[in-house]
């Protein structure tokens, strides 16, 4: 397989062999085997990545093979290499960060060898905190550090003065992230062009505090923390600062590039999916909204887990379960570690 390329675009100028750099986390390794046999039958080049090591060469894409966290992790990982990502669902299924079913790759591969493809740009969310900063694709979250804890904050954007809240914590997202976390805490829905950034406020006590929509060009001031417990910005489930007393939040200089398949890429149908999805979560007690977002972010948990991670009792664990299994929106596997236990899992369904 042959492939054209000029910084992360392939033209036909220059031809040569397709060349790849394969990020795989713990989710996608079952598929390693089978991926390397269908990239060696198209003649493509590979290296795995390795946590640590320097990456030295050209390649044409970064093929992530796993969930929407494995993407989330590889973002954070690779993104300075500004070398666009190709989402593989392990699990064949599709989301707004994994373009392909892992079933398809290989008529995948074959489209973009054709050029029929499209790079797509997403913007980064950074944070200040102090002299430390955090990038986020998704959202950066900030929230008292033990659970079911007030905070209170004052919000101000490009210097002008918004409000003062007391609040579970508030969620600043981007167009990509307004789907995920920020959707469940009730912000808007965004199309991925809009050029702006959502600020969803979390189970405030004021219900004049609704989600704002406002320019990525803005600066978003999150100042005059205070909470009975620590505080910390989570960025997208995964890097986690101390917040003492203010963070700044603003479009970052960098962003990320992202392969979109011309015929593939159901961008409304997946929305339209999100629609459906926050209609269910209207109709759910709170419990069952947290045990939710926990697994989107951690992956396939057991009962013991999630109560580990919501600080939710064992009783209320198991009716936000039931609930979730019974509308269909997780599923439960036996554990092979202990056949005693059940691995529960978001179930995604492919859109066709």
């Amino acid at each position: 397989m042959h492939a054209y390329k000029n910084r992360g675009q392939f033209l036909p100028d220059e031809v040569y062999m397709m060349e790849v750099l394969l990020y795989i986390d713990d989710v996608g390794k079952a598929r390693l085997g089978k991926l390397k046999d269908v990239l060696s039958s198209n003649n493509i080049k590979y290296k795995l990545f390795e946590l640590g090591t320097k990456i030295e060469g050209n390649y044409d894409m970064i093929l992530v093979i796993g969930n929407d966290k494995s993407m989330l992790k590889a973002v954070h990982e690779l993104n300075s290499l500004e070398i666009p990502f190709l989402g593989v669902s392990s699990n064949n299924s599709v989301s707004f960060l994994m373009e392909v079913p892992f079933e398809k790759i290989e008529l995948a591969l074959n489209q973009i060898d054709r050029g029929e493809y499209r790079v797509e740009e997403c913007d980064l969310l950074m944070g200040e905190v102090g002299k430390k900063s955090l990038i986020a694709l998704n959202e950066i979250s900030i929230f008292p550090m033990r659970s079911a804890t007030l905070m209170k904050y004052d919000l101000w954007i490009d210097g002008e003065y918004v409000w003062r809240d007391i609040a579970d914590g508030i969620i600043i997202s981007t167009p990509m992230g307004s789907t995920a976390y920020s959707m469940s805490a009730g912000g808007p829905m965004i199309m991925m062009n809009a050029q702006v950034f959502a600020i969803t406020p979390v189970n405030s006590i004021d219900l004049t505090r609704r989600p704002l929509v406002v320019p990525n060009k803005s600066v978003i001031e999150v100042c005059e923390i205070s909470s009975k417990s620590e505080v910390e910005a989570i960025a997208d489930g995964l890097e986690r600062y101390r917040v003492d007393e203010e963070i700044i939040l603003h479009k970052a200089n960098s962003y990320v590039r992202f392969i979109r398949l011309k015929k593939g890429s159901h961008a409304y149908l997946r929305l339209l999916g999100k629609v459906k999805l926050a209609k269910e979560l209207i109709k759910m007690p709170p419990s069952a909204k947290l045990v939710m977002k926990v697994l989107e972010y951690e992956g396939p948990l057991t009962q013991r887990d999630i109560v580990k991670k919501t600080l939710l009792p064992p009783r209320t664990v198991r009716y936000a379960l039931s609930i979730l299994l019974r509308k269909g929106i997780i599923s439960k596997v036996t554990n092979l570690r202990d056949a005693r236990q059940s691995l529960y899992y978001i179930k995604v369904k492919s859109v066709e």
